[in-house]
């Protein structure tokens, strides 16, 4: 196979998937080539900015005022590169592109809210998963609560979660179920939990197994397994059998929110006309005659050719394959762009594991201009058609900062409009 598009992005991860939709919805021809990879440890909550300093743990309410401390305090940060208007319009856009394909999201107006995670904590969020939200109204209520686990279900227990929250929550309580025909001693997956309640067959065993412990709950808690495929038809009838409000926990890895939220975006993309290339990855790349890339994507078994105008590198860091680590220095395998680190593997890392400042290596990683196009060893663009947005950009950890999906989608956006607003991407017809 071989095809023309304006923009190809590399990386299906939350970066990936945003920056596609909006290449598309700027109405660039648009090819998206990537793996499972972080996505599978993504919770699908939307983080904007939680905590700031990092060292000091201190969490905001308001995520704005955060971001300008941030800003002041770190002006390489990403985030200083947008305005907090680009970043609303990216979060609201990229919402409701997800909504669109089955995965409606809910938040405050302008304040993060509180969200149940696996351990019993509170983790500050932004945008949540509508069927996460009953949790958060939940616990700012305090209504008695049930959580539910499930025996043998892999890194989450109902009753850690109850017990780490009952002295803030005291109408919290817990209890774990045994699905019979999983109940083999061995440890459970959350997607096949997940895999099993697409049936109708599933749900009614289930919410027959749950409605004996409901008592005076006004809302049940369950791990995020709610559909795969179909997590809308699933979470309302789970809803409706049980009869009060059901909110979802985000799970340890693998995350069925995060696969949902990757699986429903490819079908939305490619029914836009996006030419998904699923579960592959970037063979090789060259420079095209027209100045923009020519790509080899695929397979060891089956490759294809994409001429494209420009390329957005959204890969992620080690994880997504977007970095890569050897005993000497990090490197980014597919342009061999330079990458911001410390100068010696010593300095990677700090003496102290849990060390409150977080580790040099997880600020690792690409640096651009104010246009998010990589820098060479110069200094200048490494190439006038080349972008990078997500977690691979430099000077940012976003896994402690709690904005993660947030800077993800709002670079995204920035590197689209960026590419658009260059000419970077100009038509793929008047290319041919």
């Amino acid at each position: 196979m071989k095809m023309d598009c304006d923009t190809t992005v590399i990386g299906t991860g939350m970066a990936g998937l945003a920056a596609a939709f909006f290449a598309a919805d700027q109405g660039m021809s648009t090819a998206v080539v990537g793996s499972t990879a972080e996505i599978v440890f993504a919770s699908g909550l939307i983080d904007l900015l939680g905590v700031h300093p990092v060292a000091e743990k201190r969490q905001w309410e308001n995520p704005w005022e955060a971001m300008k401390a941030l800003v002041r305090d770190e002006p390489e940060h990403p985030y200083a590169r947008i305005s907090p208007v680009e970043i609303v319009a990216a979060i609201d856009e990229f919402t409701g592109f997800l909504a669109g394909a089955g995965l409606p999201y809910r938040r405050r107006a302008a304040s993060n809210v509180k969200v149940l995670t696996p351990m019993g904590t509170l983790k500050p969020s932004f945008a949540v998963p509508a069927s996460m939200w009953a949790g958060v109204e939940a616990y700012r209520k305090r209504a008695p609560c049930l959580i539910v686990g499930v025996t043998g279900l892999k890194g989450f227990s109902a009753r850690l979660v109850a017990e780490n929250l009952c002295d803030t929550w005291p109408a919290i309580r817990a209890v774990t179920i045994s699905i019979p025909d999983m109940s083999t001693g061995e440890e459970i997956f959350a997607e096949r939990i997940a895999g099993r309640l697409e049936s109708t067959a599933g749900r009614e065993a289930l919410a027959a197994l749950i409605t004996p412990h409901i008592q005076d709950a006004r809302a049940v808690g369950l791990p995020a397994v709610l559909g795969l495929y179909r997590p809308g038809e699933v979470f309302s009838d789970i809803q409706q059998r049980l009869g009060v409000s059901v909110f979802e926990i985000p799970t340890m890895p693998p995350s069925v929110v995060g696969l949902r939220v990757k699986e429903k975006a490819l079908e939305a993309l490619a029914n836009a006309g996006v030419q998904v290339f699923s579960e592959q990855r970037v063979l090789s790349v060259a420079k095209g005659p027209d100045r923009g890339f020519v790509l080899t994507v695929g397979t060891d078994a089956q490759r294809h050719t994409i001429a494209s105008g420009a390329a957005i590198l959204a890969g992620g860091r080690f994880l997504g394959g977007g970095l890569r680590a050897d005993r000497k220095r990090i490197r980014e395998p597919l342009f061999d762009l330079p990458v911001h680190q410390a100068r010696q593997r010593a300095s990677w890392h700090r003496k102290t594991f849990l060390d409150p400042k977080g580790h040099p290596i997880n600020r690792a990683g690409i640096e651009t201009d104010e246009f998010f196009r990589p820098l060479a060893r110069t200094g200048a663009p490494a190439h006038p058609r080349l972008f990078a947005a997500g977690s691979i950009l430099a000077h940012q950890d976003w896994m402690r900062q709690k904005c993660g999906a947030g800077l993800a989608v709002s670079t995204a956006r920035a590197a689209v409009h960026a590419c658009r607003r260059l000419g970077a991407s100009e038509p793929a017809a008047s290319r041919r």
